[in-house]
């Protein structure tokens, strides 16, 4: 997927929490984050993305570590579940 269909589909919603497709590995789910470099990852189509079981303590922490980049031309399909 492009940075721009990725990027609009997590502006449209408040927080959601998607499940992730990709070309090469099984689906996650996980909430997009962003942090002070969202722009320059958003430009070269990577995305942080703190995995579903981990939300719970990045809310209390912000601690932007929890989290793993992606390189968004691997997904496939986004899907929002909560």
């Amino acid at each position: 997927m492009t940075s721009e269909q990725i990027g609009s589909a997590i502006q449209k919603q408040n927080r959601p929490v998607f499940e992730i497709w990709f070309k090469s590995r099984s689906s996650i789910k996980g909430l997009f984050i962003q942090t002070t470099d969202y722009n320059e990852l958003k430009l070269k189509n990577f995305w942080r993305i703190v995995d579903e079981s981990r939300i719970a303590e990045y809310d209390k922490t912000r601690n932007k570590d929890l989290a793993r980049v992606f390189y968004g031309d691997g997904f496939t399909k986004l899907e929002i579940t909560g």
